[in-house]
């Protein structure tokens, strides 16, 4: 029986609020695959999503190239080797990479992420989330561009997102006094309970200004900002002098029709002599298994806890996706295709 493989295709470029009107399902045969030497078929067994995929949907000047129209959603995953052409990569082995939203991929050595086996003891879940790269995009991020040092303030934006709850346990680790934003009382609770923050600050209920004041008397000394916006601005308001503050994402302004303004606030940078800075994880990958290291001894030992929120069904794609942008997802927002054969 000849198989089918079904892509989730880019249809139009959202304005506004991303949502499963700007994609369009198609279901193609899967011919027969003349695979060069070193590459393979992969089966999607699991998707992973991050906030970053909406800036994908740009036609503007990034990191990566934009999502062409008519081409399939990029997004990391894992799958299933089903014909390999490559020694590392044997038929049946568990990979991760870039498999897009579609059921079947062919991977290769010399593409953008390309596919590589999941250690052993690593459920397609755990290489997503607590061992993805939002986990990487952690540890370089806060140590490498936030320079955290024991006994500072750290302040984590989004701090119950993959990313976030990640950040805030590993400046924990270091012997940081670590404040966490996040929306919602649940979230907030387990920051507490779970990830031993030392303070939460709920921004659908509280005033962050008011709330900074009154938990970092002492001012902020790294902050890992995940939201932009007025978050941003609040955040700088109570920035130490020679601070440093990390740019990783600003999920608050994602899907606006229209550039806002930034934070009005900026002078504060010059009068404190704060650091302000951008990057990107794809530059620090050649040093991931330093972070994997680390992280695995974090996990295994209890020091870091994690959440997950795992969908079901190819057809929920787009629908998951979404869940990013309207609060509903609880952690790493990950979708399960199929079961590995």
């Amino acid at each position: 029986m000849t198989k089918t493989n079904r892509q989730w295709l880019l249809r139009q470029r959202p304005v506004g609020m991303v949502g499963p009107e700007h994609f369009e399902m198609v279901t193609n045969p899967l011919p027969d695959v003349d695979l060069d030497a070193g590459q393979v078929l992969i089966k999607t067994l699991m998707l992973g999503f991050d906030p970053a995929m909406r800036g994908w949907l740009e036609d503007v000047r990034s990191y990566l190239p934009p999502v062409a129209i008519g081409e399939p959603m990029r997004a990391s995953g894992v799958g299933q080797v089903i014909t390999s052409r490559n020694p590392d990569l044997p038929e049946g082995a568990l990979v991760q990479g870039l498999l897009n939203w579609q059921e079947y991929s062919v991977g290769d050595p010399a593409g953008m992420m390309p596919p590589r086996v999941l250690p052993d003891g690593v459920a397609p879940n755990m290489a997503l989330s607590v061992f993805g790269t939002t986990s990487l995009t952690a540890y370089f991020g806060l140590l490498d561009v936030g320079e955290p040092r024991e006994g500072e303030t750290v302040l984590v934006s989004g701090a119950a997102g993959a990313t976030g709850s990640v950040v805030a346990q590993i400046a924990r680790l270091k012997g940081c006094r670590v404040i966490g934003i996040a929306g919602g009382a649940e979230k907030c609770a387990w920051l507490t309970d779970s990830c031993g923050l030392d303070g939460v600050i709920d921004y659908k209920s509280e005033d962050i200004n008011q709330r900074l004041t009154e938990l970092c008397p002492g001012d902020v000394d790294v902050f890992f900002d995940n939201v932009g916006g007025d978050t941003l601005e609040a955040g700088i308001n109570h920035m130490a002098d020679f601070g440093r503050i990390v740019l990783c994402g600003a999920i608050s302004q994602y899907n606006n029709e229209a550039p806002r303004p930034g934070p009005n606030n900026l002078m504060i940078l010059v009068a404190r002599r704060i650091r302000m800075q951008g990057f990107i994880v794809l530059d620090y990958l050649d040093r991931a298994e330093e972070a994997f290291a680390n992280l695995a001894n974090w996990v295994m030992s209890g020091d870091i806890v994690w959440r997950e929120d795992i969908q079901e069904g190819f057809e929920n794609v787009p629908a998951t996706l979404q869940r990013l942008f309207d609060g509903r997802n609880q952690g790493k927002q990950l979708l399960k295709v199929a079961d590995p054969q």
